[in-house]
């Protein structure tokens, strides 16, 4: 991989130019007091360094003689390792991640302006690290104040992060393995969680399940939090207690995910426990399939990026127009969104590093076209909770349909003929799901 590390810190270079790019490690999180989490990289500092520990910061300098690619590090020491694990230390960062030049962290301030002066503008993303953004800031304003002096030096910050995520959209092979392999592991606990519930079981009971199979089979452990919502609170778009014991005739939703080498999958499936669904949930999730799959037919390179989600849209609302769930014209039901009562979200978004990953949807009115190696969830739905209140003008909902929720998630990839599901190993076919 560090081949391909260097690969993207030169893609990145190239674009640049004459600037320099900063990028600030993620810092560790701590609970109870003195106890740290599991530590997680910014997602824009492991694409390009592969660097995985806390106070770091990494340098592209693309106009200096000598460090193109510079690294601030912890250096090593014995007794906190002994309390909080290994450092790579500042020898080693070098050798490993092919850095120019690599200095301990305590360093920075006195180091970083040689990478910084020539430039002819600093790149980087203001974030929640306050301290360290007056940190750059200064340094940005003593420099100007030297401008008029010397006639060079970096005129502006810039983001980084729409030139470098437009790079981060297209997945390499690379990042496509690893991809897979998250959804292989996903596939697998979801069909294990399949197997399991059924009622009597408890929601968290089956969620044990499916996060044994993401840590038994080597992913670093779930993408999110674990979503498994029976009964009506499949109607909760981001449910999480996974507290309730599941009852004959539930539908159960599951919405899970894996992290494997920090790339990531999600998938969501809705299955009656009982293994037969009733009649209106056999309509409904009819609805939301027949939605799903003619989205993911729209999944092709140059096909807009709002494609997928208008198809899938205009299946669900005709569907629930044939039921007298939604009344009147179906343009204006779509134009004044009054399907919003049940189906409140889009259809999908990218995935990568992040669940939600980078990248742009829209160019101010028109939409983004799909490229070779995006990747992207497709996720229509249906809610109908108990206290519903449809929309202005709508007809009341009829008790029988309130307290269904179902959605239904597969990630897909643009390949340059079409598009691979890459979730597809867990069954959505109602013949499938029914015993």
């Amino acid at each position: 991989m560090q081949t391909e590390f260097a690969q993207r810190r030169q893609q990145l270079m190239d674009k640049i130019g004459k600037g320099t790019a900063i990028f600030r490690s993620a810092p560790q999180a701590v609970m109870h007091n003195d106890v740290e989490y599991n530590f997680r990289q910014d997602s824009d500092f492991f694409y390009l360094t592969g660097f995985d520990e806390p106070e770091a910061v990494a340098v592209l300098a693309p106009h200096h003689e000598e460090h193109r690619f510079v690294l601030f590090v912890r250096p090593k020491d014995p007794e906190k390792e002994t309390w909080s694990g290994y450092r790579v230390g500042v020898d080693a960062a070098k050798e490993r991640f092919g850095a120019d030049a690599v200095y301990p962290i305590e360093e920075l301030d006195e180091k970083l302006t040689q990478y910084v002066e020539k430039a002819d503008r600093i790149y980087y993303r203001l974030g929640r690290d306050r301290r360290f953004n007056d940190k750059i800031l200064g340094l940005w304003q003593r420099l100007m104040r030297g401008y008029p002096r010397r006639g060079t030096g970096p005129i502006a910050i810039e983001d980084p992060a729409p030139t470098l995520h437009s790079l981060r959209q297209i997945k390499s092979p690379a990042e496509l393995e690893r991809m897979r392999k998250a959804a292989e592991i996903a596939v697998a606990a979801h069909n294990r969680a399949m197997a399991y519930a059924k009622p009597g079981v408890y929601e968290y009971q089956v969620q044990a399940e499916i996060e044994h199979t993401f840590r038994i089979s080597g992913a670093l452990g779930p993408a999110y939090p674990s979503i498994v919502a029976s009964g009506a609170n499949a109607c909760i778009l981001h449910y999480t207690e996974n507290t309730r014991q599941m009852q004959e005739h539930d539908l159960l939703l599951i919405d899970a995910g894996c992290a494997y080498e920090y790339y990531n999958s999600d998938i969501t499936r809705t299955f009656p426990i009982s293994g037969r669904f009733t009649e209106e949930q056999r309509i409904l999730y009819d609805i939301v399939l027949r939605a799903q799959l003619a989205a993911i037919a729209q999944v092709a390179p140059g096909n807009p990026y709002s494609q997928m989600h208008d198809t899938a849209v205009r299946v669900i609302v005709e569907g629930l127009m044939d039921l007298g769930l939604l009344q009147g014209d179906i343009e204006e039901i779509i134009k004044e969104e009054k399907y919003k009562p049940f189906y409140m979200h889009k259809t999908g978004h990218w995935l990568g590093l992040d669940v939600h990953d980078v990248g742009v949807y829209a160019h101010g009115d028109t939409a983004h076209n799909l490229e070779p190696g995006h990747v992207t969830t497709v996720e229509p739905g249906i809610y109908i909770g108990p206290g519903i209140t449809p929309a202005e003008g709508q007809p009341d909902v009829p008790e029988r349909w309130r307290g269904i929720g179902i959605r239904i998630e597969d990630d897909v990839l643009v390949t340059p003929t079409g598009h691979e599901v890459l979730t597809a190993g867990v069954p959505k076919l109602i013949e499938d799901l029914e015993s």
